[in-house]
């Protein structure tokens, strides 16, 4: 489930959707113009994101509208907090060790 996370995450151009996304809900036409690319393969961009979960999308007559799903995001930086914190705990200990060489050369 993270690697499709990431995976959505890992693109520029997915990134900039869900940066649009986070404004509020917005139809394909939308979401399309600000980049210089085919309608097909931002297509692909969002399936990508929907298949990630990290948005839904509805069909209203011929128009289909994209909304952020935050609770995937939400995991995501779950488990970055979770690394962030066993790092901070390993260079806490290292910075001891450090402080315990320099007073034991003093």
């Amino acid at each position: 489930m993270l690697d499709s996370i990431f995976q959505g995450l890992a693109d520029p151009t997915r990134r900039a959707v869900l940066a649009r996304l986070a404004a509020g809900p917005a139809p394909v036409g939308e979401l399309a113009r600000p980049f210089s690319m085919a309608l097909p393969s931002l297509m692909q961009h969002l399936s990508v994101l929907e298949s990630a979960g990290l948005v839904r999308s509805q069909k209203t007559g011929r128009v289909r509208t994209y909304r952020l799903a935050p609770q995937r995001l939400k995991m995501a930086e779950r488990w970055l907090g979770a690394q962030r914190a066993i790092w901070d705990s390993r260079l806490d200990q290292l910075d001891n060790y450090l402080l315990t060489l320099k007073d034991q050369k003093s």
